[in-house]
């Protein structure tokens, strides 16, 4: 009967931890344009570790951007999938708990909030409320672990620099920021004066639901480098002054938030690190001015439209981004144009290296012909969302399109990057990142073998540098010995038959720093452990 109760126990404790937890904020936040402060929620659920099932080695990986609550948690999970595996599951199988916030829709006080679009500020009290929480909870002192990906990386930044300022102990050790803007992200203006013109002029009801919903979101007028609504002619819900063509934020959010942002800096108890999807060689994303779409779309009863969209020019320059004009049977009907101006020192940030994000991804699922139609004429799909220089955090670079040198004439606040060769989908996990991600996690948690046990085989020295030594010992015998060594994501990166032993194996991998399995096989056993790479 005891047992029967144990395992009762068991079941309800694990069944706690793999449901989803809503979790509100203890501290308010008050938005700019808000008239009192108000507490944030969020939703959470821990998935434990596959070793020992207790919750002592928390990751937190937050949500980003998501009006509407479109991902939920077990899509957030699953969108750490990789080529060969999924992120969560390989730490949790190395004895980790991975535990994701979502930020969902939600009432407090009488005012409906939608989490994944809300102020920054608001949803990093929610993930401080949570790092409290689980500190509470997990068994023994492990330090947390805090992964943002996109917005998420903001709001981790904010949580985590807000708590050492206000002597909140964070017990976090490592933040990773995955291709977050922390200057700002973009979203063509193009596409923007587009929307907000079929919107307010055509009254078009979807145009109006991406507006309301998205451009318009606290979370959007915060971020994006550019929004159509300081663009805008006075008096008019859509119009442009044609003298304000230069790149500008949305009023009273956009350069508020940067500064408080600026301000507030990075957490400096952490080892702050970054992984981003902007190319590092500066490779462009189509080029400045490139025509998006040219097209005629017929919209049914003789109506008729012509769209020709850009992307913001050379630097210097002004281009005419956004021209629209409608028929009826031939008969002019409306017309909308708009222009974009860019600055001397760079060319639009449309085609800046970095990682993107399609036209075509925003309109997909849509069964409508017309938007159907729109897609397939799109000449230019892909468009820079996040430019490597802001994932990055250099604040003394003003050049989108400049070919990140850190180290060199680049401050970056973290201590170490992940930057790809080419130009990447916006928040994509490949083998190669989350490679990256795993060393990182590993590294400082990393429980080595004790070399002073006698065993079959030892390793000598872990962390190893260039050569990579491993001990025999004199009282075996051994025959057939092969050693193999994988990358954390499973792919074999050297392999070595050694034909005399004298005692000990003594190779040089030539591997890149990083956490690695070595795999030592012979005739009678087969060792693995972990092998790190200085």
């Amino acid at each position: 009967m005891k047992n029967f109760y144990v395992t009762l126990l068991c079941l309800l404790v694990s069944f706690q931890f793999f449901s989803q937890t809503v979790i509100t904020a203890t501290i308010p936040y008050q938005g700019y344009d808000e008239a009192q402060p108000l507490f944030g929620q969020g939703e959470y659920q821990i998935f434990l570790d596959n070793a020992d099932g207790v919750l002592d080695k928390p990751v937190i990986i937050i949500d980003g951007f998501d009006p509407g609550d479109s991902r939920d948690i077990n899509a957030l999970y699953n969108a750490l999938d990789y080529g060969s595996g999924n992120l969560a599951d390989f730490i949790r199988d190395e004895g980790f708990d991975v535990v994701i916030l979502n930020a969902p829709l939600y009432t407090t006080n009488g005012v409906d909030i939608d989490g994944g679009a809300d102020y920054i500020q608001r949803n990093a009290m929610v993930l401080i409320e949570l790092i409290n929480q689980l500190n509470a909870q997990k068994v023994g002192n492990e330090e947390l672990v805090v992964i943002g990906p996109s917005m998420g990386g903001l709001i981790a930044r904010y949580a985590l620099a807000y708590m050492e300022q206000n002597s909140l102990p964070h017990e976090t050790r490592l933040y990773i920021s995955f291709d977050s803007p922390h200057l700002g992200a973009n979203i063509p203006i193009t596409i923007q004066y587009l929307f907000n013109y079929l919107a307010e002029s055509q009254g078009d009801p979807d145009a109006q639901q991406a507006i309301d919903e998205s451009l318009n979101s606290p979370a959007a007028k915060q971020m994006l480098i550019d929004h159509y609504s300081a663009h805008l002619l006075a008096g008019s819900t859509y119009e442009q002054d044609p003298a304000l063509l230069l790149p500008m934020g949305a009023s009273g959010f956009r350069d508020v938030f940067q500064t408080e942002l600026d301000n507030l800096g990075f957490p400096q108890q952490t080892r702050n690190v970054a992984m981003i999807n902007g190319s590092n060689n500066g490779t462009m994303i189509g080029y400045p001015g490139i025509e998006v779409i040219n097209t005629t779309l017929d919209l049914g009863s003789g109506v008729t439209t012509d769209i020709i969209l850009h992307f913001t020019p050379p630097a210097s320059q002004i281009n005419t981004v956004t021209d629209f004009a409608s028929f009826f049977i031939g008969i002019p009907l409306a017309t909308f144009s708009a222009d974009a101006e860019a600055f001397s020192y760079t060319a639009g940030v449309d085609s800046a290296p970095g990682g993107f994000s399609t036209f075509s991804s925003g309109l997909a699922g849509s069964t409508n012909p017309v938007i159907i139609d729109f897609i397939n004429a799109l000449q230019q799909d892909e468009y820079c969302f996040i430019p490597a220089i802001s994932a990055l955090a250099i604040t003394n670079e003003t050049n989108w399109f400049a070919t990140p040198d850190i180290g060199g004439v680049h401050n970056s606040p973290f201590v170490t990057t992940y930057i790809p060769p080419d130009n990447e989908p916006h928040t994509l996990i490949t083998p190669e990142n989350a490679q990256f991600a795993i060393d990182e996690i590993l590294n400082g948690d990393l429980g080595m073998v004790d070399n002073t046990v006698v065993s079959r085989y030892v390793l000598a020295n872990n962390p190893a540098k260039e050569d990579v030594k491993i001990l025999l010992n004199t009282n075996l015998n051994y025959s057939n010995i092969k050693v193999e060594i994988f990358s954390i994501t499973g792919q074999k990166v050297f392999h070595f038959k050694p034909s005399v032993y004298d005692n000990q194996l003594v190779f040089s991998p030539q591997l890149k720093t990083g956490v690695y399995l070595l795999k030592i096989s012979d005739s009678e056993t087969v060792f693995s452990t972990r092998l790190v790479v200085e």
